[in-house]
């Protein structure tokens, strides 16, 4: 039998043994997608500990979770064209759609992965989608008799100097592409100078760029606008509409390109099955449904349509060069000659 002093030295070495610390879930995502009460909701269920961590824009996003191979996150929210770049640079897993359930409440075009650009990578998901936002038109009802059907309203000299667009190199391009009729992404050399004359005679017919949510609204308020290309989607409208504007929305004939933000699980996690159950409670309709009710954002589990027909999205991809569209751009907001802007 051991001896009493023996029982007392065990006793201490297992009195001074830590308390097993809880399994920890590393979020990397964006602000309105993780909100503080929604994560301790998570925490409790799981008896787990979550540390959020925020990104402003997509270079931060690529230059934290490439930091050390991702091995500081678990889970990461990045939209369709980041996936394919962080599933390249090899810093996220093939997704086990199995243990994923909550799948089922969305709606069938989120759930047919391989027909979303970027979500597949040799046979495997690697990402499911959450929350999306789509770019169409909003117009003045007090100016606009009927709404808008074709993104070249955007064009019509009806509405010279009655017209707002989004200041953004990327997309203004692929618009300009889309109003042509032509493949929005990749433009081949021979046909840029087209698609920069387009975007002049954009930049003739429009009152101002603007960049922010907030600043597109001021620019309604003050001014005699008839028509907006809304870079934010439904965004910018619930904000004019909280500012007593009379807009309506519309997505034009030719479809409205859209960003697409999903989940996705680091290379490296060491919770991998923590990180499965996050995806989950993110798609419960309490947890999308709060993101659509706070931040006016569309979440997956919603009806994808409009009254009369399925709404066309075009989900943004990769662009051909961007950093000569961002030049080329800024030559056009700047007032140069078409002929100047291209190398024959």
């Amino acid at each position: 039998m051991p001896s009493p002093s023996l029982l007392f030295i065990a006793l201490l070495c297992l009195l001074s043994l830590p308390l097993q610390a809880k399994p920890l879930l590393r979020v990397l995502t964006w602000p309105g997608y993780a909100d503080a009460d929604i994560v301790a909701a998570f925490a409790e269920r799981h008896d787990a500990d979550v540390e959020v961590t925020f990104v402003g824009n997509d270079d931060e996003l690529r230059l934290k979770l490439s930091r050390d191979g991702g091995s500081h996150y678990d889970v990461v929210a990045a939209n369709t064209s980041e996936i394919s770049y962080f599933v390249q640079q090899q810093l996220l897993q093939p997704l086990r759609l199995e243990n994923l359930s909550q799948r089922v409440r969305q709606i069938r075009q989120f759930r047919q992965l391989s027909d979303i650009p970027g979500l597949m990578h040799s046979g495997q998901a690697y990402a499911i989608p959450y929350v999306y936002g789509e770019m169409g038109l909003i117009y003045n009802r007090k100016m606009m008799s009927r709404p808008p059907t074709s993104i070249n309203s955007l064009w019509d000299p009806q509405w010279q100097g009655q017209v707002l667009a989004y200041d953004g190199s990327s997309h203004n391009f692929s618009l300009a592409r889309q109003a042509l009729a032509q493949p929005p992404f990749a433009i081949p050399r021979e046909d840029m100078p087209a698609a920069v004359a387009k975007l002049i005679e954009l930049r003739r017919n429009v009152l101002s760029f603007y960049s922010l949510p907030e600043e597109s609204v001021s620019l309604f308020t003050q001014n005699s606008i008839a028509l907006m290309y809304a870079n934010y989607g439904r965004q910018q409208l619930k904000l004019l509409q909280d500012a007593g504007a009379d807009v309506g929305y519309v997505i034009p004939q030719e479809g409205a390109f859209a960003w697409l933000d999903c989940w996705a699980i680091t290379n490296n996690t060491p919770n991998r099955d923590l990180a499965e159950h996050w995806i989950n409670y993110s798609l419960e309709p309490q947890v999308s449904g709060a993101l659509t009710e706070r931040q006016g954002l569309e979440n997956t589990l919603g009806t994808l349509q409009t009254a009369n027909a399925p709404l066309r999205l075009i989900w943004l991809e990769p662009v051909e060069k961007g950093e000569q569209r961002a030049k080329l751009w800024q030559s056009i907001l700047a007032g140069e000659r078409p002929e100047s802007l291209v190398q024959p």
